[in-house]
């Protein structure tokens, strides 16, 4: 027979509390749990002391009445410093008032390390002027404002690989060292390539024009460069794409895929970042109007738009000349178009001579490009660019000779249309510009952890 066990010998071990986030504390309320993370702000107020604590996934508010802990972990407590590092035990409780909702007991407090106070944190809750920030990167990303962008940002990245992952779309890589480019070179950065000079890629659209042929749907996500001398708020010279490519598609499929795949995006970061989105005071109703479809219009319809703007005054902080038709669009063309809709504007079909090499002409009238630009509303410029890629190897060749390639760099992309041409079609997403836009913010330097600019690249 098995040994009985005796229920009066049995020892009841206490469970020790459980170690949470902040993102999912709801889960906990009226529980007692460990936090790890740091002190971002510290109010006191005679008896009570008020200290707001940060883990990396949000911010909550700890309560210390002096007469429910120790001296010694009031006063631990009181003369915590701004960042000093920490593992805090509280209770949780339920505060409409609460940012979060949430709010914690403090009951107890471990110090990993204190901040001296004659080097204290140099990001302060006071004004501090863009080079400051900047020069100090490194630590302003741990402000609540930083930190709800670059959430944001990663649940942009994590929407737009669902999205692709779920529709069929499989994921290649494409080099980021390339032995030519896809529109040319003035503006790439040169490597040398042991011997042999080589580019950091603008693009990996012609490496997964082959990859698409090969699998079908397929998409790309890294790290592009352009060495474009260019100081707006729109660009940076090292930044990441997201670039899908479908055989068998033409600018229409293409255009349906983009405005279902902003769409899809903008509604997850509603859904999943919504105290993020509040962080940053986003006016929501702005983006819950994101729906397809999208309006679309053809580049000389916008052109007539312009032309209107400019000929009534409609916008004389924009249109401050009459346009000049065959232009490509500049930022406040875009800004003038974009803000006559409350969703993203599709314009399509541009002249052909102001196009990459790669843009399939249109059939009903040659001098314009299968070409579409996404614009985001509210100023925000274009988030989306792309095409249907020429089919033909005659054409494609002549078009390289035309814009000046060396058309021997080129020899294995005349291949594609070589061996089992097809119509086939893609565009890039900048997914700084998307999260410059979803999160309303004036400069895409905010947008990305380390921004590399034309005069910055420390730390």
């Amino acid at each position: 027979m098995p040994e009985q066990t005796n229920p009066e010998s049995v020892t009841t071990i206490a469970t020790s509390p459980s170690v949470a986030t902040i993102a999912a504390i709801g889960a906990h309320e009226g529980q007692t749990v460990t936090l790890r993370g740091w002190l971002y702000a510290l109010r006191e107020s005679g008896k009570l002391l008020f200290p707001i604590f940060r883990d990396g996934t949000g911010t909550i508010q700890g309560i210390v009445p002096k007469a429910a802990v120790s001296a010694e972990t009031f006063e631990t407590i009181r003369q915590l410093t701004q960042e000093s590092s920490v593992i805090v035990t509280g209770k949780v409780r339920a505060d409409k008032r609460a940012p979060g909702g949430y709010e914690l007991d403090v009951e107890a407090v471990e110090v990993l390390q204190r901040v001296p106070e004659d080097d204290p944190f140099p990001i302060t809750r006071k004004e501090h002027g863009v080079d400051f920030l900047m020069e100090h990167r490194h630590l302003w990303i741990r402000t609540p404002r930083q930190s709800a962008i670059l959430r944001i940002r990663a649940e942009i990245i994590k929407a737009a690989r669902d999205y692709l992952d779920d529709n069929g779309f499989i994921l290649t890589d494409p080099p980021i060292l390339t032995p030519a480019a896809c529109e040319g070179t003035s503006t790439l950065f040169p490597v040398d390539y042991f011997g042999d000079e080589a580019y950091l890629t603008q693009s990996g659209q012609l490496y997964i024009e082959s990859t698409a042929l090969a699998l079908g749907k397929v998409y790309s996500f890294g790290p592009t460069f352009r060495a474009e001398k260019s100081k707006t708020r729109r660009h940076l010279t090292e930044f990441w794409m997201v670039e899908p490519e479908m055989a068998y598609a033409g600018l229409d499929d293409l255009m349906a895929l983009a405005e279902q795949f902003l769409s899809f995006i903008v509604e997850r970061v509603l859904t999943r970042r919504a105290l993020d989105i509040a962080v940053l005071g986003r006016d929501v109703a702005k983006l819950e109007a994101i729906r397809a479809p999208f309006p679309r219009l053809s580049y000389d319809d916008a052109v007539a738009m312009l032309h209107e703007a400019y000929e009534k005054g409609l916008a004389p902080e924009l249109i401050q000349s009459k346009f000049e038709y065959g232009n490509d669009f500049g930022s406040p063309d875009e800004t003038y178009l974009s803000s006559q809709f409350d969703r993203p504007l599709m314009v399509h079909r541009y002249p052909a001579a102001v196009k990459a090499f790669y843009m399939e002409p249109d059939p009903e009238n040659s001098k314009y490009a299968l070409c579409v630009d996404v614009l985001a509303p509210e100023g925000y410029g274009e988030v989306i660019g792309g095409s249907q890629r020429v089919a033909s190897y005659d054409l494609l060749a002549k078009r390289i000779e035309e814009h000046h390639l060396p058309l021997d760099a080129f020899q294995w992309y005349l291949d594609l249309r070589r061996y089992g041409s097809v119509p086939h079609s893609g565009f890039g997403m900048g997914i700084e510009r998307v999260v410059a836009w979803i999160c309303g913010l004036e400069h895409v330097r905010e947008t990305i952890p380390f921004a590399r600019t034309l005069n910055r690249i420390y730390p």
